[in-house]
């Protein structure tokens, strides 16, 4: 049985949600690896609609193990109130569905203070972070300062952790202008947590691998995007964690030779938040501003209206080789209906030279020109169609096309935000 990983392939915001959680409905466990709440997953399952942004996808759905594993950053308020969100809905997550990995970083008030303040400090030089504090707690894992999930089980060691990290932290917010953290109120926010939270700890590594071992089919999911990875994406414009699908084994405690297939999400355009380097950015005419509002396209997370333009098969290409992906799940095909023509960028020119990757430097990536190659639209539906005798011809050239351009094959197809309206061509399961 084959465990299968789910990546963005563009900036997210690709689909990924609809996605694994089609997909869930095969897995017994789901587990994030990587991220934490500042990227939304939205899930539409019989006309009603979950919003998730640290909880795994396979939470809304009844018998599957939701795991978060040890790559996450986990801000415990915006767990417990995710948690409680989904109550409402009637989804209970308890201990038997939930187990979250000792070894986690947390993320504290103070990170999300100081990730605001740092932003705003920056100006125009900002990196357009979703101030939820996932960069600093990451900066204080590597920098070995981290509080972590298993410190609430010793609470008499945590004096001596929170006084290393407020040595860090305060000399931080004296520079800034901030007051100072006191360590009582720290410990005290942190002591009064702990009993809602620990129920749902484990050794996620070793419970992995005894259902890996009994034969369970494992789903990682992935948040944000390739491009956005700390290493291959566009620096300093990316996340703080490593996106790409090697940290799924990284980021959960399995090793590499638990992952069977790749798969990627894109959309049949491209979006994108935030600052940064964007070939083929649309929004200031009429076409970005077409394809944003037949798309909907705002941040789950921060209701951010994303950037949006032509598909850019150079970008996806690079991440189906960065991410080692077998297939695509390509979404939101529905989109270009009724375009007369379609543009996809298929190199870019660069100070005059014809290049056929996006460059590392931030400077490069800024003066890169798309070139594109034009494809006739298609005037008919491809809203909700849920096989390949429903699209128009037009449409499957499109596909294919893209298939030829980024050198993998489209494994699904979304054509509606609803699960049921998914075009299958190759199971990844049954890879």
């Amino acid at each position: 049985m084959a465990n299968v990983v789910v990546v963005g392939a563009q900036w997210g915001d690709e689909g990924k949600g609809k996605i694994v959680d089609w997909l869930s409905e095969q897995a017994d466990i789901v587990v994030r690896f990587q991220g934490g709440h500042n990227a939304g997953h939205t899930l539409v399952i019989d006309g009603k609609t979950y919003k998730l942004s640290l909880l795994p996808s396979g939470v809304v759905r009844e018998g599957k193990l939701s795991v978060i594993g040890n790559g996450v950053v986990v801000d415990l308020d915006a767990l417990l109130a995710e948690i409680g969100n989904l109550k409402k809905l009637g989804v209970d997550v308890t201990p038997e569905s939930l187990r979250i990995a000792e070894n986690a970083t947390l993320i504290l008030p103070l990170h999300r203070e100081l990730d605001v303040a740092r932003e705003q400090a920056s100006g125009k030089g900002a990196i357009g972070t979703t101030g939820r504090g996932i960069g600093p707690a990451y900066e204080d894992k590597v920098g070995r300062r981290a509080i972590r999930m298993m410190d609430l089980a010793d609470l008499p060691s945590l004096d001596g952790k929170i006084a290393r990290l407020l040595a860090h932290h305060n000399a931080l917010r004296r520079g800034l202008g901030m007051t100072e953290i006191e360590a009582k109120a720290l410990y005290d926010g942190l002591a009064a947590v702990a009993p809602k939270v620990l129920p749902y700890m484990d050794s996620v590594w070793s419970l992995l691998d005894a259902k890996r071992r009994e034969g369970k089919r494992i789903l990682f999911e992935g948040a944000q995007g390739a491009l956005l990875d700390i290493d291959h994406g566009t620096y300093p414009y990316v996340t703080s964690s490593n996106t790409v699908a090697a940290q799924a084994a990284t980021g959960s405690g399995l090793g590499p030779s638990a992952i069977d297939y790749v798969l990627g999400i894109c959309k049949a355009y491209t979006t994108r938040v935030g600052n940064g380097p964007f070939p083929t950015d649309q929004m200031d005419n009429e076409i970005g501003r077409t394809l944003g509002t037949r798309g909907r396209e705002f941040g789950v997370v921060t209701g951010r209206p994303r950037r949006c333009g032509w598909f850019d098969a150079v970008l996806v290409r690079q991440t189906v080789q960065t991410s080692g992906i077998d297939g695509l799940a390509l979404t939101k095909l529905d989109i270009l209906d009724g375009f007369s023509e379609i543009k996809v960028c298929v190199g870019y020119r660069l100070d005059g030279a014809r290049i056929d990757y996006l460059p590392a430097g931030e400077g490069a990536q800024a003066r890169v020109e798309p070139i594109y190659e034009t494809i006739e639209g298609w005037q008919e539906a491809t809203a909700k169609a849920r096989s390949w005798a429903q699209l128009p011809a037009q449409a499957i050239k499109y596909v294919r096309r893209v298939e030829e351009l980024v050198g993998c094959p489209v494994a699904l197809l979304s054509t509606s935000p609803e699960r049921e309206d998914t075009i299958l061509m190759k199971n990844p399961f049954e890879s």
